[in-house]
């Protein structure tokens, strides 16, 4: 610990000491110590893969560690499973989904809720539960079936359910990685009125610097399962931060706006769509994709967005209106005749939809490859041939990975993400759609993908950006557009918008039409 930082920080309430931690191939924490003081924000970051979620999780009892000790109020602790943490007062919300997808969302917080034995009193706790919505500023509908709820609806749940705990402190992993901006300010003020107003210490995971900024007083930095730095946030700058978590300068390439489009590749015309509630979500939207071209769509989660991507992958049926790909009608096509005719589909839930956590990363790759010929002669998976391809990706893509036969699971989310993007690229799709591809992602890992992204375009591919990242629209799109209410609001070169004027857009203000 710096001197300074030893100096103002108050006696910690939770400290882990010497944490080593390995698994098959990969030395994930090495001799890793944490102090976090009472009633503050301590904020962990670090690159995908660094060992965050690895360390939260030998906070919370999830996994034990092969050397350290943990301590609770001074007093050495032993989690033996979440219920030790549990007991003692420490709650986490994981970056992945914990919840039932057919129960709702009241039952959802009631499950394993420590006052739920015996009969459960499901209006006692209607009444709890919308008093700690009110006290924080949330609004979750307590009916809805958690399948039918957006990411970032899914994400107000699980903090809610650890808030309802009560829990004294509050482990968030990646908690904005799937919530919108609006979203993000309110989680905000909630961990300021956490904090400030009931005393709550939290443990934040986070990418992203402005949330460090915006709620933390102090910082500790991980990489390569090492701690590269303890700070007090208010000393340091974002610029020092990443290079702490990095080691070096980021760079992204700069977006070279071709004078003459390529031939139309998508073109999509009075699209329609229902979302899982049987709501119409997405509106008679129309817009054509070039080849050599980038279209940013940006948009708060629920405007649509979810839905046009789907519909597009052949996931979700259109209500009415036309996709053409390359000139031919692909609107009732099945997903896979769509991936053999050149589209590839980078969807938001990378670990849900975009991989198979059980499989090994040689068998993911092989889920955009088992219907090629090159690859299943005689129609038998060639799975050296197979391999090769997966090693060659795991190179390209800068994916750390032990050796190609690892199941998907043990993969942090940036290296999974890249994974999925060298499957789907190694294709050399004629039109890639790319759903929130940089969603949780560190800076380097997002430079990465988004870098992949302009060499796609570079190559003449058509690119579909749907993201809720605006540096990120603005950063690669030749055009820009905002979804509202399931109708593009505006879409229009880059050269002639700005954030802050899509971000009008995304709240509904009138844009010019598409």
């Amino acid at each position: 610990m710096t001197p300074e930082l030893e100096r103002r920080a108050p006696a910690p309430v939770l400290a882990a000491r010497g944490i080593t931690k390995s698994f098959p191939g990969v030395r994930a924490l090495d001799r890793v110590d944490l102090e976090v003081a009472e009633g503050e924000v301590h904020a962990v970051l670090g690159q995908n893969g660094a060992g965050k979620t690895t360390l939260m999780n030998i906070l919370f009892g999830l996994i034990h560690p092969d050397e350290g000790e943990l301590y609770l109020r001074g007093r050495r602790v032993r989690f033996r499973s979440p219920h030790d943490a549990l007991a003692s007062g420490i709650g986490m919300v994981h970056q992945t989904r914990r919840l039932v997808p057919a129960h709702t969302v009241l039952e959802n917080l009631v499950l394993g809720h420590p006052g739920g034995r015996g009969l459960l009193d499901l209006r006692g706790a209607r009444r709890e539960v919308e008093a700690l919505c009110a006290r924080y500023g949330v609004h979750v509908d307590l009916e809805a079936r958690v399948w039918q709820l957006s990411e970032g609806e899914k994400q107000w749940v699980e903090i809610l359910k650890a808030l309802y705990a009560g829990v004294r402190i509050l482990i968030l992993d990646e908690p904005t990685s799937a919530l919108t901006p609006p979203e993000v300010q309110v989680l905000l003020r909630a961990l300021r009125a956490l904090v400030d107003r009931d005393g709550v210490t939290v443990v934040l995971v986070t990418h992203k610097l402005p949330v460090v900024r915006a709620v933390a007083r102090t910082v500790t930095v991980l990489r390569a399962g090492r701690v590269a730095a303890r700070l007090v946030v208010s000393d340091t700058t974002d610029h020092e931060l990443v290079q702490h978590m990095v080691g070096q300068e980021v760079t992204l390439p700069a977006v070279h706006t071709p004078d003459h489009p390529g031939p139309a590749v998508l073109q999509v015309e009075d699209l329609s769509a229902y979302n899982d509630k049987g709501l119409l979500s997405l509106r008679g939207v129309s817009f054509t994709v070039h080849e050599g071209e980038i279209v940013g769509v940006a948009g708060v989660t629920g405007n649509g967005q979810e839905e046009l991507a789907q519909v597009l992958a052949g996931l979700r049926p259109a209500a009415s209106g036309r996709v053409r790909l390359l000139g031919r009608d692909i609107t009732h096509l099945p997903t896979l005749d769509r991936w053999r005719l050149g589209l590839g589909y980078v969807p938001a839930e990378r670990a849900e939809v975009a991989s198979v956590a059980a499989l090994s990363l040689v068998e993911n790759t092989g889920l955009n490859y088992h219907f090629d010929p090159e690859f299943c002669p005689r129609g038998l998976l060639d799975r050296d041939r197979l391999e090769r391809l997966t090693r060659q990706i795991l190179a390209t893509f800068r994916v750390k990975a032990p050796h190609p036969y690892v199941r998907a699971q043990h993969l942090s989310g940036g290296n999974l993400q890249k994974l999925v993007l060298g499957r789907v690229l190694s294709r050399r799709p004629r039109l890639l759609v790319a759903h929130l591809p940089t969603q949780g992602l560190d800076v380097e890992a997002a430079a990465f993908v988004r870098a992949q992204l302009l060499e796609a375009k570079a190559r003449g591919a058509a690119v579909l950006l749907i993201s809720e990242d605006l540096d990120e629209i603005f950063a690669v799109s030749d055009r820009v557009g905002a979804l509202y209410e399931g109708r593009f609001v505006a879409l229009v070169p880059r050269s002639e918008a700005d954030p802050e004027t899509v971000g009008a857009w995304m709240a509904g203000s009138m844009g010019r039409p598409a």
